[in-house]
């Protein structure tokens, strides 16, 4: 363990340094990878917000200020990483403040140029997840790698389907190319909180659909009705459970998750598949995808792997946990 503060090491410097005009929400020390064990710290704006499932040392106090200063930040939260977090109340899994001055209820953070509202005090979740970043730029930027699109025909005429949308991040992105899209999840709030964010990058969220309900359940409707889609957007949380679907685990049921929806998606359209559940390798992820494709009778003709962003790095002892891949089906 560090005794002293230290700069976080690696990669990518100019985002870290806060130099980056387009973006000032990131990940600074990516645990063992950056030579702080079992400690993580996100910058989210004018805040920090450190993450341990231990209790946070003085020696990471200290490092905490002199991040601080150097990125002139306002304030530093604290909070505890919490396997049994759907047991937690809001209160109790919300980010407690260690040092500096307290965030508001909402603010502002930037991102690949566009806006989105967190908030330290809803519970344990911000808003925003970080990791996802380079995925969301390859949608805004309608570029996967050199020949894949994410779009075929031009943005302005494709729809875009996100299921477990939460704060609908994926969707703004979408929309800022002239997409239209439907957002599913199971949480008004979050839904809501999307909504916000669509205002907040000059997207009218009435041009989109916003629906309240399981999304295993909603795509079957779906596909009833022949909805097709240019881009559909798979990014479950690791556990959820609802009445009509019971426990999803998406260790366990990712491939029926991918059956339900690939034959949502258009000829030549492509599939999003994300997971961040540690206990799924990425070989069963990705095996486990394309079975769920293979047995509805679609088939893959382009496939990407995405790999965490460069402020989320890997080494032995800091492993890869997120799976992202990019499947265009005929």
């Amino acid at each position: 363990m560090n005794t002293k503060p230290s700069r976080p090491a690696g990669p990518p410097r100019k985002l870290r340094s806060g130099r980056d005009p387009k973006t000032n929400a990131y990940r600074l020390v990516h645990g063992q990878a950056d030579g702080w064990k079992d400690l993580y710290v996100d910058r989210l704006g004018d805040f920090l917000l450190i993450q341990s499932p231990l209790p946070l040392t003085d020696p990471q106090l200290e490092a905490a200020k002199e991040w601080k200063a150097t990125l002139k930040i306002k304030g530093v939260y604290f909070k505890k990483l919490n396997r049994m977090v759907q047991q937690s109340t809001t209160v109790s899994a919300s980010p407690r403040l260690v040092v500096g001055l307290e965030a508001p209820d909402e603010f502002e953070v930037m991102e690949n140029g566009l806006t989105y509202r967190l908030s330290l005090k809803q519970g344990y979740s911000t808003g925003l997840f970080l990791d996802m970043r380079e995925n969301r730029q390859r949608i805004l930027s309608n570029h996967i790698e050199p020949g894949f699109t994410v779009f075929k025909s031009a943005p302005g005429t494709a729809t875009v389907l996100n299921t477990f949308s939460y704060t609908c991040s994926f969707s703004v992105c979408a929309a800022r190319t002239g997409a239209t899209t439907i957002n599913l999840d199971l949480s008004r709030k979050y839904l809501d909180w999307g909504r916000e964010n669509f205002r907040l990058n000059q997207v009218n969220p009435n041009d989109h659909d916003f629906i309240y309900g399981d999304a295993l359940e909603w795509m079957k409707r779906l596909a009833k009705r022949g909805d097709r889609h240019d881009l559909v957007i798979l990014d479950p949380p690791t556990f959820s459970r609802s009445k009509q679907s019971g426990l999803f685990m998406a260790k366990r049921d990712y491939g029926n998750l991918a059956k339900a929806a690939a034959p949502l998606v258009r000829k030549g359209g492509v599939l999003l598949a994300c997971c961040n559940a540690a206990g799924l390798s990425n070989a069963k992820f990705r095996e486990e995808v394309r079975r769920g494709i293979r047995s509805c009778g679609r088939k893959i003709v382009l496939s990407f792997s995405a790999t965490q962003p460069t402020d989320f790095p890997v080494i032995k002892n800091e492993p890869a946990y997120l799976k992202v891949s990019w499947l265009r089906l005929d």
